[in-house]
């Protein structure tokens, strides 16, 4: 079955347009989503346990007789860590020791100073109490999300960590619960959807409210987000996975296939694009995602990514294929180009960047240490990697001389009665005093 992916030329007339249509991101029947995910926070705002159950039942396929068996216990942890792959817990292991040294290279430090009058200022670095991190489970489950939503909390020092993820059937991989337990998670609850953001927002008789939510989700699961906040935090509101690359020819045409693939095989609707100047080059990365597709386990979902979304696009040079990247502010960019060093300065926006040809999205993804919650749909352009500093809050800190307040005082009057108020005006005369 051969694939049918849209190929644009940044030369021709209607160029500009096309990219924007192909390339804006819309979460289908949004009203309707909102309007549903409203009706469940409510549900759970003033039910707790009770709906959370009828929910898990409704949605997730399973019936828990009692709140209690949502929670994963430390016997069940153990039991999922015994039937893992030996293999794959070494490599749990080891990603979760690259992620979180890393990640120690981000804590910030409280700092303060006197000024000439005496006054103390500065600004104290403490973590955030409780969070939440929601790990998908519909489609696909991922151990390594666990490792990048935990680690960076623990890291920053958050006291609870509080996971929930999605059981359908009753079933799951034993190796989330074994990444949770690697990455120093507290508790884990078998909720998904709306339901569990509602439930950690809120709070139930079994679920402890927290003070953030982080991860990714679907569209349920982005609208309870968005939501919710002001009550909690949350990270970012994501949408589908993205892989933008750059190529001048010089990387082997198959690996920037798979490349390609390995978003594409997220969802239907993740977007994978090249943009490379070299017209032969940009037809045999074509012509080996076609070869390849048929390999993958999800070659339905590969497929009909790269029919939805795939956009090949030949620019003029590798300087107007950086300009279009920056517009686009992907999520994971790769420079699959000579010489990658030289360009990055000129990469504005982007999630991630991969330098060459050895530095595929794959190994950010899982263990190169740098965190994959990434900005999507364009985000990149004000937005960062989830980190350390999402866990931290920083407060002011003002201490006033009785000599630095005399001085600071006179300023604070003129400027509050400049304003009309009168009461900060007082306040800070009485300090004159």
């Amino acid at each position: 079955m051969s694939l049918n992916i849209t190929r644009l030329d940044s030369a021709q007339p209607n160029f500009a347009d096309e990219l924007s249509k192909r390339t804006q991101w819309q979460d289908g029947d949004l009203a309707a989503v909102e309007e549903r995910v409203a009706n469940i926070l409510e549900l759970i705002r003033t039910e707790g346990d009770q709906q959370l159950l009828k929910l898990t039942q409704e949605l997730d396929r399973w019936s828990p007789a009692q709140a209690a068996e949502l929670g994963v216990s430390d016997a069940e942890i153990e039991a999922a860590i015994a039937a893992c792959n030996k293999e794959e817990l070494a490599a749990l292991e080891l990603a979760a020791q690259r992620i979180r040294e890393f990640h120690q290279k981000q804590t910030q430090e409280s700092w303060s100073y006197k000024d000439e009058q005496g006054n103390l200022l500065g600004q104290q670095i403490t973590p955030i109490e409780r969070v939440g991190i929601y790990v998908p489970g519909g489609k696909a489950s991922y151990p390594s999300s666990v490792l990048m939503n935990a680690i960076p909390a623990k890291v920053a020092g958050v006291a609870q960590v509080i996971m929930v993820t999605p059981t359908p059937d009753a079933n799951f991989n034993p190796l989330v619960f074994a990444a949770a337990k690697i990455a120093g998670v507290d508790q884990i609850f078998r909720v998904g959807g709306a339901q569990a953001v509602a439930a950690l927002a809120y709070g139930t008789e079994t679920v402890p409210a927290v003070d953030k939510i982080v991860g990714p989700g679907n569209s349920y699961v982005a609208a309870a987000k968005r939501q919710i906040f002001g009550r909690v935090g949350i990270d970012m509101v994501a949408g589908p996975s993205e892989i933008l690359v750059i190529g001048d020819g010089s990387v082997d045409p198959e690996w920037v296939a798979m490349d390609l693939l390995s978003q594409a095989e997220h969802d239907e609707v993740a977007q994978a694009i090249l943009i490379t100047p070299d017209a032969d080059y940009l037809e045999q990365v074509a012509a080996k995602i076609e070869s390849l597709i048929s390999s993958l386990e999800r070659e339905t979902v590969a497929r009909a990514s790269m029919e939805n979304k795939g956009i090949l696009i030949q620019s003029a040079n590798i300087a107007e294929a950086v300009s279009l990247s920056n517009k686009l502010a992907p999520e994971h960019l790769e420079l699959a180009i000579e010489d990658p060093e030289s360009w990055l300065p000129k990469v504005k926006n982007a999630g991630a960047i991969f330098l060459g040809a050895y530095s595929p999205e794959a190994i950010g993804d899982y263990c190169a240490g740098p965190n994959h919650v990434l900005p999507t749909s364009a985000t990149a352009r004000f937005s960062s990697p989830l980190g350390v500093y999402d866990f931290q809050k920083r407060s002011s800190i003002i201490g006033c001389s009785k000599e630095g307040a005399a001085g600071l005082a006179k300023t604070a009057s003129v400027l509050a009665r400049s304003e009309s108020l009168t009461a900060h005006a007082r306040s800070a005369e009485y300090r004159l005093k």
